[in-house]
């Protein structure tokens, strides 16, 4: 299965929050608070029942269930998106994989700069994937400072289609010439050995400069993302091609 049909297999996983019993501000908020979540919300009206709730529902399977204060305290002002906030962990534990659309190229990079951070701290194996040499050649910098780690085995992967300049050994490059790779930008880390620790990013070029995929935290879904790319990109081995240095 390749990274554009796993995207779409994350797109038709979508899961359905319904709120119960809130007025339509508290509704907004909820909309815009999971704006970048892999999840349709709507709105329901209850006879009985707590007076305001949110359902989280996979078809006619309930996930979860939470109070909308919890999700939107103070009058409607959702709280900071943070995964370690302990109220929205009975809705985010079952959203494994967080969808977004139309990501610019500096929302892309804000969000790998996430998992590039994660490895830095954690050690482990970084994967990453973005398209071309030639947008890979602005973060060379960054590559040789996360490939400068003892403890961190950093690949980089692009179309060569330009001369990278001098970055030493400190990461291996692999080129490929592949439509795949061309059209997907993907980050990986394995976590340094902590199942918790691991996330992807894995998004299609769908119109120039505009992405739409996913990220994750679901360690299965990083483990497909690791053996993809060993299989799609590195002949089905980790051993590295370097090129490029």
């Amino acid at each position: 299965m390749s990274f554009t049909e796993l995207i779409a297999n994350v797109e038709r996983s979508e899961k359905t929050l319904v709120v119960h019993n809130a007025d339509p501000e508290t509704v907004e908020s909820v909309v815009e608070r999971f704006a970048d979540r892999n999840v349709r919300v709507v709105t329901a009206s209850t006879a009985s029942g707590p007076p305001d709730y949110a359902v989280l529902a996979d078809g006619d399977r309930v996930l979860s269930t939470t109070s909308l204060s919890e999700l939107v305290p103070d009058g409607g002002t959702p709280r900071t998106p943070a995964f370690a906030v302990r109220p929205y962990r009975p809705i985010l534990d079952e959203l494994d994989e967080t969808t977004f659309s139309s990501y610019d190229a500096g929302r892309m990079l804000a969000a790998s700069r996430e998992i590039e951070d994660r490895a830095w701290r954690m050690g482990g194996t970084l994967y990453a994937g973005f398209q071309r040499y030639s947008r890979l050649e602005p973060q060379l910098s960054v590559y040789e400072q996360l490939g400068s780690r003892p403890d961190l085995d950093v690949t980089a992967f692009g179309y060569p289609d330009a001369e990278l300049s001098d970055h030493g050994d400190a990461f291996d490059v692999v080129p490929d010439e592949g439509a795949e790779m061309r059209n997907v930008w993907f980050v990986a880390h394995d976590g340094g050995g902590d199942d918790d620790a691991k996330s992807a990013l894995v998004a299609e070029e769908r119109e120039p400069r505009r992405f739409y995929g996913f990220w994750t935290y679901d360690p299965a879904t990083v483990d497909y993302v690791f053996d993809h790319v060993n299989d799609a990109f590195l002949g089905g081995s980790e051993t590295r091609r370097t090129a490029g240095g």
